[in-house]
């Protein structure tokens, strides 16, 4: 060996020795961790200046990440490049292919926009919350050794033909490679807007709350993320939609959505047809929301595309859609046995049917907000035809019942709100969601009886649910007409009283960290 060359090797030992001392995180700060990983990271999907944070998110163990996130907020790191970098971390390791994995993603920017409705002491409280459940679950399958993304090179997209196409024939032909391949192209060739409408024909293909949600809050976390990194956020759901693929059931039933949303977009003309912008009245949307709520996915779907037809406007009948979700919500007799130790019988937060079906029904309207004109009125249909045929085995009468309601009335106005916590307290769903109600009727001001759902959205674990429902109802109560919305905030109240006596992993660390 030459002089040179031993060098060379003793310098390399000897960087390398100082990185396993250090840890990944620090040596990437130090300038010292991409020599010493040079062969492990050849094919590496890495991110550039955000790469030490990145790393601090995957490889950090779950007992240190929070004084680690607590210093580096110390330092000057806002919350804003925290969770940037959570996500990036969490897509590198899981690319969307792991249960728990992507609802840690998916829970990552309404736990931001929640930190905007506290006090500054305690805002990065429900960051710390999601970052902990996110590294920790990176931790548990194996860190930086267990990543799922790497790069991926670019197709050459066909001649005469759409991306779009060329991206759902991969999909439905469970060739992940193509459809990465296509969207990487896609994504290289023209507008970010573009590209993300060519995928949104992939995730219109088939009705799943992960698929629809996962779909909308990459493209929110882009607003933190910044937009280079967007292929890396929005590939995840390709290839989840290839995964699902092959878990779909090849009968009718389970594709009829494949033949009923272009019908339907064919059937009104809607595709040739401005959005219109009337206004119905209140008992107008109320019908609509009870036809999504109470019919089949067909017929749901095709109220919402005559309604388009109609002329009436976007938002109206997203409020509809929204509406007809929330009803799963207050009509649930909760679990008919326990799920899980975090879900016992009766209980109706985490995978519940109304919660799975508002966090639904808000991703679409979200992506009918941001997406083309086939796609806005593509999102509606679908949506409706998601949140619809779901009222099997439940009740028929919607929480709070006549005999509840009936039992807050006398409650003076100024304890409602601190008996509304009791409930919670007591795991009292009815009595909860009665007083909630009560408080709205009476139009007491919303932001109090947000402030104490969130303390609860916060301190609970909600069985992975807490942050995404939370927000999905801070949205639709702030897009609802005031005939309605405090249905949302009564059906938040249940929930938060369903999810009390579960509290969430890393919080307490987190308060005693932040002083709170």
């Amino acid at each position: 060996m030459s002089q040179y060359r031993r060098r060379a090797f003793l310098a390399d030992v000897g960087r390398g020795m100082l990185v396993a001392s250090v840890g990944p995180a620090l040596a990437l700060d130090m300038g010292l961790a991409p020599a010493a990983l040079a062969d492990e990271s050849a094919e590496r999907l890495t991110f550039g200046a955000i790469e030490p944070l990145v790393t601090l998110m995957q490889e950090t163990s779950a007992d240190r990440l929070l004084p680690a996130v607590a210093e580096r907020l110390k330092a000057g790191t806002d919350l804003r490049q925290l969770v940037a970098a959570a996500a990036l971390a969490n897509a590198r390791a899981f690319g969307g292919q792991d249960y728990e994995g992507y609802h840690a993603f998916m829970a990552l920017a309404p736990a931001y926009q929640m930190a905007s409705e506290l006090p500054e002491p305690a805002r990065a409280l429900p960051v710390m919350k999601v970052l902990y459940r996110n590294t920790n679950h990176i931790q548990q399958m194996g860190g930086m050794k267990h990543e799922t993304l790497h790069p991926v090179v670019a197709a050459h997209l066909p001649e005469g033909r759409s991306g779009a196409d060329a991206l759902v024939e991969a999909t439905r032909k469970k060739d992940v490679n193509a459809a990465e391949s296509t969207f990487a192209a896609l994504a290289q060739q023209g507008p970010l807007s573009e590209a993300y409408n060519d995928l949104l024909h992939v995730v219109q293909d088939y009705i799943d709350v992960h698929r629809v949600v996962l779909a909308w809050r990459a493209w929110a976390l882009l607003d933190l993320t910044g937009k280079e990194h967007a292929h890396t956020l929005l590939r995840q759901s390709v290839r989840f939609c290839v995964e699902e693929e092959g878990r779909i059931r090849r009968d009718q039933r389970e594709l009829a959505l494949r033949e009923t949303l272009p019908k339907l977009l064919d059937r009104y003309k809607l595709l040739s047809r401005t959005p219109g912008e009337k206004q119905p009245d209140d008992a107008w949307v109320e019908k609509l929301a009870l036809t999504v709520y109470a019919s089949d996915r067909e017929k749901a779907a095709d109220a919402v595309a005559a309604a388009l037809a109609d002329g009436v406007a976007l938002e109206t009948v997203g409020e509809a859609i929204s509406l007809a979700a929330n009803q799963l919500v207050l009509h649930d007799p909760g679990r008919r046995q326990a799920d899980s130790a975090a879900k016992p019988k009766g209980s109706v937060h985490g995978a519940s049917v109304g919660v799975h079906a508002s966090d639904s029904a808000n991703a679409w309207r979200n992506i009918a907000r941001v997406s083309d004109r086939r796609n806005t009125l593509a999102s509606l249909i679908v949506g409706a035809y998601h949140t619809a045929g779901q009222t099997g085995g439940l009740n028929a009468q919607p929480y709070p019942f006549a005999e509840q309601r009936e039992s807050v009335r006398g409650v003076a106005p100024d304890a409602l709100l601190p008996e509304v916590e009791s409930a919670i307290k007591a795991n009292d769903q009815a009595r909860a969601c009665a007083l909630m109600a009560r408080y709205g009727e009476l139009e007491r001001p919303a932001r109090p009886a947000f402030d104490l759902l969130l303390r609860y959205a916060i301190s609970e674990d909600g069985a992975l649910h807490a942050e995404k429902y939370y927000r999905t109802v801070s949205e639709e109560f702030a897009s609802t007409r005031s005939a309605y919305r405090w249905r949302h905030l009564a059906a938040l109240a249940r929930v938060t009283a369903s999810e009390h006596g579960f509290p969430a992993p890393g919080v307490a660390d987190a308060r005693r960290i932040l002083g709170v």
